[in-house]
């Protein structure tokens, strides 16, 4: 028979409550009485009963984790390093996808409210009022994105576009055009501000196509307008963007970087296996996830016992810290001079 809270208490010289601490309130109990209830726990076998363990302290040891696109390859390593966060502070992670829906997404937080401590809101869809909103009802941490008032974690994809422009200008392109990303994106809006600013300083010109969907397809599909517009130079909104236009730029019978330079931004793996191999903006992911985790879980202990699923309210000590983390452009092979003048992105 598996082990029981009894067991682990008879082998450890003390009271059934004290091993209930020991796991559902840590600070309530003497370290050295913890070390000695955990290791006779682990001798034994025993794992406590979470869904008993959630009825007595009001918390289920549970995060939710809501992104806007599973299937896209920036995603992956910012949840697994979010899981192996959480794993490590005794926490599961639910995690979820919206599939770029702002609707489903605030669905989601409703569904997940009364299941997890708290919700980690990856590249929200959602406007800043209706975050600000379902933060009231659960605890949220967002990801990709500056909401006043509430803890984030960023990217400094605005560092990195301004990084892009300048790599760029310093090649000789003159005419540069930026493949935007989904409305409602806060890293497509800094990515436009920093990166049109840096070509206003470089005395350039930027054309910007888009909105589009963040997918290859997406950047496939925009080739022929980057032809049309002639520049010489294009900052995708992400990798897998850039690796679509240059697909579809190789079909047109366009050679990257010889007629025209394309930077990426995420570094996801694909970017260092496409030929050519990307140029593009590396981003902290898997520290973001991590950094995300560690956030939620910064407040007292006892501030959401008997209050699981609601707001800040009497007590809470949850934090409010905005983290900007920063990023890096790594040159590849996608970018090179900027072809003579005279021959435009359609090659003649």
């Amino acid at each position: 028979m598996p082990a029981t809270i009894r067991d682990v208490a008879r082998a450890s010289g003390v009271h059934i409550s004290t091993v209930s601490r020991a796991f559902s309130a840590p600070h309530l109990v003497n370290p050295e009485t913890r070390v000695r209830v955990l290791a006779c726990a682990e001798d034994l076998g025993y794992r406590p009963n979470r869904a008993a363990r959630a009825l007595i302290t009001g918390r289920t040891h549970n995060i939710g984790l809501i992104v806007a696109d599973i299937a896209n390859p920036f995603f992956p390593p910012l949840i697994k390093a979010a899981e192996g966060q959480a794993r490590y502070r005794d926490y599961h992670v639910f995690v979820a996808d919206t599939n770029e829906d702002a609707s489903a997404e605030e669905e989601l937080v409703h569904a997940l409210a009364k299941q997890v401590d708290g919700v980690l809101l990856c590249s929200p869809r959602m406007s800043n009022s209706l975050i600000e909103q379902v933060s009231r009802e659960v605890p949220v941490v967002v990801i990709n994105r500056l909401v006043a008032g509430l803890p984030c974690v960023m990217m400094d994809v605005g560092q990195g576009a301004r990084a892009a422009v300048e790599h760029l200008l310093s090649l000789g392109h003159r005419r540069i055009a930026l493949l935007g990303g989904p409305r409602g994106s806060w890293t497509n809006r800094e990515i436009r501000r920093t990166a049109g600013a840096a070509v206003r300083v470089g005395g350039a010109e930027l054309t910007v196509l888009g909105p589009n969907h963040p997918t290859e397809e997406g950047g496939r599909t925009m080739a022929e307008q980057v032809r049309r517009s002639g520049v010489t130079a294009v900052l995708a909104y992400n990798d897998l963007m850039a690796i679509g236009l240059i697909e579809g730029l190789d079909a047109l019978g366009l050679r990257v970087p010889e007629d025209v330079s394309v930077v990426g931004v995420d570094d996801i793996t694909l970017s260092r296996l496409t030929r050519p191999k990307l140029t593009t903006v590396a981003t902290p992911t898997a520290a973001a996830g991590r950094t995300a985790v560690d956030m939620l879980l910064q407040h007292d202990p006892d501030a959401s016992r008997g209050a699981r699923g609601r707001g800040a309210g009497a007590g809470d000590r949850r934090t409010t810290a905005q983290v900007m983390l920063q990023t890096e452009l790594v040159v590849r092979d996608s970018t090179g001079p900027a072809p003579p003048p005279g021959r435009n992105a359609a090659g003649t």
